[in-house]
């Protein structure tokens, strides 16, 4: 019999729910998302939380066995009580994630429902180590470039939490200038620094357009990113010795040479020929991969 997990997973833009098979395979209907935003606030994510898991339960095929509830979420997390310290929701820092979904689908079940919660990065290196890009990997890391950047590490067939759960946030490392990354590569930043240029869209969907039509801001925002992303994962193959690297999230397909982009990069940053070695591959999930990995911390 199919043993099934409800996935939650919340970023800075969307908390989605769904239920999850251990085939990794979503049940038809049972996704839904909610927007969160850097105005999210306990009581919206309350609400959210609740509209999405009902939505979910809902439908559990007759006679199922629901083994539990993963939870991915953007962080910085704390493990020890389950909260979540956004970057992007500056208004929900501190907010009990794990006990607003443990609480949640039990009230929905009349029982008490097991709840596994861990970092958004964490969760999808998880998932693309499982059924997606990474599966022959040694050693590899997972990441997001979307309204964030972030990410996770499996080594040896192993997800590395890291001390507090939070290894893989290279969003947050410094580059250029004292800016993060993920001030640097992510969609919304990448963006803003094309209007200091002269350029005249508003968002990564933008940039894309734009930059297919040849105009040259565009295009310029778009490799600046890919570039800090490769040379931030020049780093992490030097320290780590990662074999591959699977990127995802909506503003890796902000142009069809993106990866290509940020494996020249590597390559040309890189300090060592086992670091320059390092491939860099599409996400092999899409964008359920953040689901399927919420619901791997629970199934696997």
């Amino acid at each position: 019999m199919t043993r099934y997990a409800l996935a939650v997973d919340v970023g800075g833009t969307k908390l989605e729910a769904a239920l999850v098979g251990d085939d990794g395979m979503l049940v038809a209907g049972s996704r839904s998302r909610q927007a969160t935003g850097r105005d999210a606030t306990p009581a919206s994510l309350d609400a959210a939380v609740e509209a999405v898991i009902a939505h979910a339960l809902a439908r559990l095929p007759e006679g199922a066995e629901l083994v539990g509830a993963g939870v991915g979420s953007a962080g910085p997390i704390d493990l020890p009580t389950g909260s979540i310290v956004p970057v992007n929701m500056p208004q929900a820092r501190g907010y009990g994630l794990a006990r607003a979904v443990r609480d949640a689908a039990s009230a929905v079940l009349g029982r008490d429902v097991h709840t596994v919660f861990g970092h958004d990065g964490g969760a999808l290196a998880l998932a693309e180590a499982w059924l997606g890009a990474t599966r022959e990997a040694r050693s590899s890391l997972s990441i997001v470039v979307s309204t964030g950047v972030g990410g996770g590490f499996v080594v040896g067939g192993q997800y590395i939490r890291g001390a507090s759960g939070n290894a893989g946030h290279l969003g947050q490392v410094r580059r250029e200038g004292g800016l993060t990354l993920e001030e640097i590569a992510s969609g919304p930043a990448s963006a803003a620094w094309a209007q200091t240029q002269g350029w005249t869209g508003a968002t990564g969907e933008d940039l894309a357009r734009d930059a297919a039509s040849g105009d040259q801001t565009a295009r310029a925002a778009i490799e600046r990113s890919a570039r800090a992303v490769g040379e931030a994962l020049a780093d992490a193959a030097t320290l780590v010795d990662l074999d591959m690297i699977a990127v995802g999230g909506g503003f890796s397909r902000v142009s069809d040479d993106y990866i290509e982009l940020v494996q020249q990069a590597l390559t040309a940053s890189a300090a060592h020929d086992y670091s320059r070695r390092a491939r860099v591959v599409r996400s092999g999930l899409g964008d359920e991969g953040p689901l399927i990995g919420a619901a791997a911390l629970v199934l696997r």
